[in-house]
């Protein structure tokens, strides 16, 4: 129920900023308060600690992403097209949250243990969708028959993931979204792509 209150998302926003600004570890609780307007205390009424933020923001705009993503494919045909907007849409929805890309490709990946088992656990329904796209490429005759859906997801998470790490590492200095149709291709093509 909390999840549904306006200070909940106004708290999530502005951990997102302070936490890019600042580095997950920099980043005060009290510094969170005063950037999402509200008292220190109130914080914790929606939650435990500064790492309860963390899980909670990325539960919640991972969520809002996978969202988004079933939306862009679901009026597409083949699993090549599906690819090719989820790509897009990764690139487009973190190019256009500069803060968010900061978060989720520099912040999380510095923390405990714990901490990613728990972000692993939210990234799964996004795991999932790419799987399902890649066993419809299959049943199509789109992609390999023998492809190992695993390792296939791995290499396409893995490439859409490091393309928006290097671009945040380069101060986002070009256009992400450009590099969609590239990506793709090599994505495609790893996946024994009919052409």
């Amino acid at each position: 129920m909390k999840k549904n209150k306006p200070k909940y998302k106004q708290i999530i926003d502005a951990a997102v900023i302070v936490i890019a600004e600042n580095g997950y570890h920099q980043a005060q609780v009290s510094k969170i308060a005063k950037q999402a307007g509200v008292a220190d205390g109130t914080i914790y009424l929606y939650f435990k600690n500064k790492e309860d933020i963390l899980i909670s923001l990325f539960e919640e705009k991972m969520g809002l992403f996978v969202e988004k993503t079933k939306e862009v494919i679901a009026g597409k045909h083949s699993a090549k097209e599906k690819l090719l907007v989820m790509i897009e849409n990764h690139f487009r929805l973190l190019s256009e949250d500069h803060h968010l890309a900061i978060v989720t490709q520099l912040e999380l990946r510095q923390s405990n243990k714990d901490l990613r088992l728990k972000i692993n656990a939210v990234l799964k329904e996004y795991l999932m969708l790419v799987d399902a796209v890649l066993r419809e490429g299959i049943e199509l005759k789109e992609f390999a028959e023998d492809l190992d859906v695993r390792m296939a997801r791995q290499m396409i998470f893995g490439t859409i993931d490091e393309s928006v790490t290097t671009w945040v590492m380069n101060e986002q200095k070009y256009d992400l979204i450009a590099l969609a149709p590239t990506v793709h291709h090599l994505i495609t093509n790893g996946c024994g792509a009919k052409l």
